[in-house]
């Protein structure tokens, strides 16, 4: 049962991410990000890093794979956004500022917590938090939904995966019986549209 769960959720994981591609390709087509927004790719490169740092604490193999590849398909987002965006400034200062929180979170859980075990669950706290508060935040575009009665600003590939992703993965956190992965699985099956021009997001 759990390496067929370790395999559900890699691979309703990696479609999830898949679904950013859309925007790769507008961005190579029309060489410009208009319409794109940069915000969801940052946030969830921080989201997939936290969570391999809490794979690699906890030796496990599906979190480190499933998010070290959406880690780079997410820095690849960037990259690419940072090369066609016309205001390069606001976006090297935010991915600067990306790697100053992962420099600090870094040094805070290697140097300042000597003990794995207290390690493994600050960090899984932190994830779970982090994970929960993301995916909560676009509830005001989902409102907007509700009361305009369309479902333009929604994408359907990406509902749809991040159901089957959250469904997975709160079935492997209860096999494990993980209590960080299974309430931010559980938080990833509300829809999240990030925008009326940006479907980009992502998730352990």
């Amino acid at each position: 049962m759990a390496p067929l769960l370790a395999a559900a959720c890699l691979g309703c994981t990696l479609a999830m991410f898949g679904t950013g591609l859309s925007d790769l390709r507008q961005m190579l087509a029309t060489r410009s990000v208009e319409n794109i927004q940069f915000l969801p790719f940052l946030t969830t490169d921080v989201n997939n890093l936290s969570w391999l740092g809490y794979g690699c604490l906890k030796q496990d193999w599906t979190l480190i794979t499933v998010n070290a590849i959406g880690a780079v398909l997410q820095t690849l987002y960037m990259l690419a956004y940072l090369y066609y965006s016309p205001s390069k400034r606001p976006v090297l200062l935010r991915s600067l500022l990306l790697l100053a929180v992962l420099a600090a979170g870094y040094g805070y859980f290697t140097l300042l917590i000597a003990d794995t075990q207290t390690r493994l669950v600050r960090l899984g706290l932190f994830c779970s938090v982090f994970t929960i508060s993301m995916y909560l935040s676009p509830l005001a575009d989902l409102a907007k939904i509700v009361r305009s009665k369309s479902t333009r600003c929604l994408s359907f590939p990406l509902t749809v995966t991040t159901f089957l992703a959250s469904t997975s993965w709160t079935l492997y956190g209860l096999q494990l019986h993980d209590p960080y992965i299974t309430p931010s699985a559980w938080h990833q099956a509300d829809p999240h549209p990030a925008s009326c021009v940006s479907h980009s997001r992502a998730r352990d």
